[in-house]
């Protein structure tokens, strides 16, 4: 830990306080407009929410990880998009240039991202390149004192709001796979990029995602992150590890939600005489996603102060990435099957809640890749 226990304390009660007051009873403007209110956004500033794990220098809060999932355990327990509209500048909007950027990159962009006065987003994802991330098309040709980005990113978080890109693209076209991939810097205005329709998705409505498009979009060479080619996609990879223990925190938080909603409703609810949750089936789906919240908040924990201790959490992260993403999807499950009727219908928060989670298990690498990449690393640890 960074701070001592009282600092954090109050860190943590006044996120709570936020969210039980002022985020929860939002929810259903959120939901019904699909916009997070300006007076919101201004108070998440306030609050230091745009820069929770931005170096103390440039003005963030410097959160190690075991402090950022508590974070997120709390802010999670409220609808997604509100944490949706920070998380790209604590996570992948930012931590890119945290990581590798320059100096003079650090400072021209950290201090604003994490005032909040700009919000970051990260564009990896393309129309043919989503799991396989290492096969994206996006080019970025050398030209003077600029590179020329041509390419397509699909499905990315906060475009519509962002000020600046962080941008996967390929920057040498006669070598193939990741090696190939430098990270940019992009600003919102430069000639050449633009932005699709913002999609319409299943849930987490107020939290936006759209097309951004790259027509001979000249970027000034001094927007290569760390002022190097071809490092792009192990900064991507270095980022995405931290994002997946981020995302797992968030799941547990969500979980939580739901469970209290749930255990409230069943309280409340009278069948045959007496409240449903002196059921012995409905007292069973209880406790089962009581058992697996507890499980997926240990595993969180353990593998963030594994990796505040400077190990290598890869197979850690995408651990709890798999377990409490799907845990999230089978407690979202389960208090619906709780709500009865109730569940099916808007009034609750659950049916929403139900849509908000099931995008989890795919974004930040999909169930089937964290798979893939624990049992490839088991292989490559037993082969070493």
């Amino acid at each position: 830990m960074i701070r001592d226990q009282e600092t954090l304390n109050v860190l943590l009660a006044s996120i709570s306080r936020f969210v039980r007051e002022r985020l929860v009873p939002n929810e259903s403007e959120v939901a019904d407009t699909d916009e997070i209110p300006a007076k919101l956004v201004a108070e998440m500033r306030e609050l230091g929410l745009f820069g929770l794990s931005i170096p103390e220098a440039y003005g963030g809060l410097a959160l190690t990880m075991e402090e950022e999932a508590l974070v997120a355990f709390e802010i999670a327990r409220t609808s997604p998009a509100f944490r949706s509209l920070i998380g790209t500048n604590n996570g992948i909007g930012s931590q890119g240039i945290v990581i590798d950027g320059t100096e003079e990159q650090k400072q021209r962009y950290l201090p604003r991202l994490a005032a909040g006065d700009i919000i970051g987003s990260f564009a990896l994802t393309e129309p043919g390149a989503g799991s396989d991330a290492a096969s994206l098309r996006t080019s970025a040709v050398r030209d003077g004192d600029d590179y020329v980005l041509n390419g397509t990113k699909r499905y990315i978080t906060n475009a519509p709001e962002a000020s600046i890109f962080t941008v996967m693209a390929r920057t040498d076209a006669e070598k193939r796979g990741a090696g190939a991939i430098s990270a940019f810097i992009v600003e919102k205005g430069t000639p050449g990029l633009s932005l699709g329709k913002i999609d319409r998705k299943m849930g987490q409505k107020g939290a936006h995602t759209c097309d951004v498009i790259f027509e001979n979009c000249r970027v000034p060479a001094g927007n290569l992150i760390g002022g190097k080619e071809g490092v792009g996609f192990k900064t991507a990879m270095k980022v995405l590890d931290k994002g997946r223990l981020h995302i797992s925190a968030v799941c547990v938080g969500a979980a939580e939600r739901m469970l209290d909603d749930a255990l409230r409703y069943a309280m409340d609810r009278q069948q045959f005489g007496k409240p449903i949750s002196e059921f012995q089936l409905v007292q069973a789906m209880l406790a089962d996603c009581r058992t697996e919240i507890y499980a997926a908040r240990c595993m969180v924990l353990d593998a963030a102060r594994r990796r505040d201790a400077g190990e290598d959490v890869s197979t850690e992260a995408s651990c709890c990435k798999l377990f409490a993403s799907e845990m999230c999807g089978r407690v979202a499950d389960r208090c619906v099957q709780i709500h009865g009727g109730a569940g099916y219908v808007s009034e609750y928060a659950i049916e929403r809640f139900y849509r908000d989670v099931r995008l989890f298990r795919i974004y930040e690498g999909t169930s089937q890749i964290q798979q893939l990449v624990i049992a490839r690393n088991m292989i490559k640890g037993a082969q070493a």
